[in-house]
């Protein structure tokens, strides 16, 4: 006797595993809004197969979309299947489709394989709009000389499109997908359900290989009750090659059928019950769409921005409530919880009615408690009373949560002491510093970065930094230096004082005045400029003073100008005497010494 293999297609998804018997159906879209749905097919068997008739295939056929003006199409797709291992690239008026996804399984009876392909083609259909649509390169001519033996010979198209329309009540349209077969009995639990009122709620399938003339305990059941649509699908003929969209009875070998299923299901149902029985055929279930009647809200959250300030345990928390893909406004004063690593911190709402895609944003402050450590999560779940619940029940209640993980307060770096500095005077107040080991020294974290400045408001904007720290010019005898200590997020400013001071006249008491343009001069470092009232007298070995100068003067060349050489002469080799009269007050007593002097 003929097997019959009963194919429902009606969201292919998703790739499963090769299994004997299949891929288990689950939920795979949602539309919430005024919604509903239709399928467009057709077969390309030439007749109903295990009847006699040649057993021939065609590779193309058509069916026509006929929307109504006032229809948006939201969302299509298509479906390809037969008999095979698969043909996964087919044409849609002359545009070329790939199979996004396949499925596979194999008859167990027989051994022998089938397929099924999906694509989204959305975007075509919403240019295209109503009219023919004709699916060709649908090729199974070499397949099915291999099936005809048991009459599993079959091939077809089908497209589900998902409109919208302002008209229609607001409905929640489930698409299921997966792709499981049974030889005897399958049941199917449809999940995430939400039943407001069940007036004109309906199921529909898209079936293969459905054979008019068999009806071997063959039944569809909804939490328990079979159900028919007389008398186009009988009670036990469910699958028979019809078409409730257009009252066809010659849809060889698959279905496009819709059921009412209002005094089937009940307001509050969350979930139904799907079982189909077969005492001969070969069945396998690819998806199930459900339009059932739903008007609720669809409360949401999300985090957009955490402001966090330094050495701060408040932090300002940027939120958007959304009340997206519902069907009903989201009442005022929705309550919101906050968690701080899983414990109840704060609670508070929202503050206006979300109409239906609506939001609304809004900022709220929170103290961290003194007893969470760095790092820890924020959530924040709306709909949330502080005690697991809510207070109104929603299309979804498994979306109402937004989780940041590891959020860490910031502080400011810590930072070591700051000596200061001093140096020689150079001249005329001025002085030369290094401050290279103070950018080592003054941070507790090697990775944070230092720089200088000359003003405490160029350091905190991290403006006009000190580039030539290792050789910074000081300008005046005493100046504060500003340090910026930056880690990641903050900074801390400290200072030090960089000091320059006269040091004490360093003396070279040996020169050779012979032009050769190296140390032709009595010369005395840290001197020049910096004491700008010194006085210098140069005495021979006898006692007699050979040559004074000052500031204004230059070094002492050789030649004396005191004395009994007032001519200028140069003075002998010899040793000499200095007294330095430096007429500082930190240096009260003159400079004393020796000094040699040869040609």
């Amino acid at each position: 006797m003929k097997q019959k293999l009963l194919y429902l297609i009606i969201s292919l998804v998703s790739i499963g595993s090769n299994s004997i018997f299949g891929q288990e159906i689950s939920l795979h879209n949602q539309f919430n809004g005024r919604y509903d749905f239709l399928f467009v097919g057709n077969t390309l068997n030439k007749t109903e197969n295990g009847t006699g008739q040649a057993c021939e295939i065609n590779t193309t056929s058509s069916a026509t979309l006929k929307l109504d003006p006032a229809d948006v199409v939201e969302k299509v797709y298509l479906y390809w299947a037969g008999s095979g291992n698969g043909d996964f690239d087919v044409t849609l008026n002359d545009k070329t489709i790939s199979a996004e996804r396949t499925l596979h399984v194999l008859q167990s009876t027989s051994g022998l394989p089938f397929f099924s392909a999906f694509a989204d083609i959305t975007d075509q259909v919403q240019v295209f709009g109503n009219g023919e649509y004709r699916l060709s390169d649908l090729d199974l001519t070499n397949e099915i000389d291999n099936y005809c033996w048991n009459g599993t010979n079959f091939g077809g198209w089908a497209m589900i499109i998902v409109y919208s329309n302002p008209s229609l009540p607001l409905n929640q349209l489930n698409i299921y997908d997966g792709l499981q077969y049974v030889p005897n009995e399958i049941n199917i639990t449809l999940n995430n359900l939400n039943v407001i009122d069940n007036l004109d709620a309906k199921i529909g399938f898209i079936a293969w290989e459905g054979d008019q003339s068999i009806n071997v305990n063959e039944t569809l059941r909804i939490n328990g009750n079979p159900i028919g649509n007389p008398p186009l699908n009988q009670v036990d003929n469910a699958f028979n090659g019809t078409n409730s969209f257009t009252n066809s009875t010659t849809l060889y070998n698959m279905d496009l059928d819709v059921y009412n299923i209002q005094n089937n299901i009940a307001i509050g149902d969350t979930s139904a019950k799907i079982q189909l029985t077969s005492g001969q055929d070969f069945v396998m279930i690819n998806a199930i769409v459900t339009k059932l009647n739903s008007q609720l809200p669809d409360a949401t959250i999300q985090l957009n921005e955490i402001k966090l300030s330094c050495d701060s345990r408040q932090i300002m928390v940027d939120y958007t409530v959304y009340n997206s893909k519902s069907t009903s406004s989201l009442p005022a004063r929705m309550p919101i919880a906050i968690y701080i690593d899983g414990i109840l911190r704060m609670s508070f709402s929202t503050l206006s009615v979300i109409p239906i895609n609506g939001s609304e944003n809004n900022t709220v402050i929170i103290t961290i408690p003194d007893s969470i450590v760095n790092p820890f999560d924020l959530q924040f779940i709306v709909d949330e009373t502080g005690n697991g619940s809510g207070i109104i029940t929603e299309l979804n209640e498994n979306n109402n949560t937004a989780l940041i993980s590891k959020i860490a307060l910031w502080t400011k770096p810590k930072v070591n002491p700051v000596l200061n500095i001093e140096t020689c005077n150079v001249g005329l107040g001025r002085g030369i510093f290094d401050f290279t080991a103070t950018e080592a020294l003054v941070k507790v974290n090697s990775d944070d970065i230092v720089s200088f400045h000359t003003s405490r408001a160029d350091a905190e904007n991290g403006a006009n930094l000190i580039f030539n720290s290792n050789n910074f010019v000081a300008e005046t005898t005493r100046q504060e230096i500003f340090v910026r200590v930056k880690n990641e997020n903050c900074f801390t400013i400290t200072s030090f004082i960089i000091n320059v001071k006269n040091c004490p006249p360093l003396v070279h008491n040996y020169f050779s005045p012979n032009n050769d343009g190296f140390n032709d001069t009595f010369f005395v470092e840290y001197l020049r400029n910096i004491f700008l009232n010194y006085r210098i007298s140069v005495y021979n070995r006898w006692g007699t003073l050979v040559w004074t100068g000052n500031n204004g003067t230059s070094d002492w060349d050789g030649f004396a100008n005191e004395g009994i050489l007032l001519d200028s002469k140069k003075v002998p080799d010899g040793t000499y005497y200095y007294v330095i009269d430096l007429n500082d007050s930190e240096y009260p007593k003159p400079l004393v010494g020796y000094l040699f002097l040869k040609k």
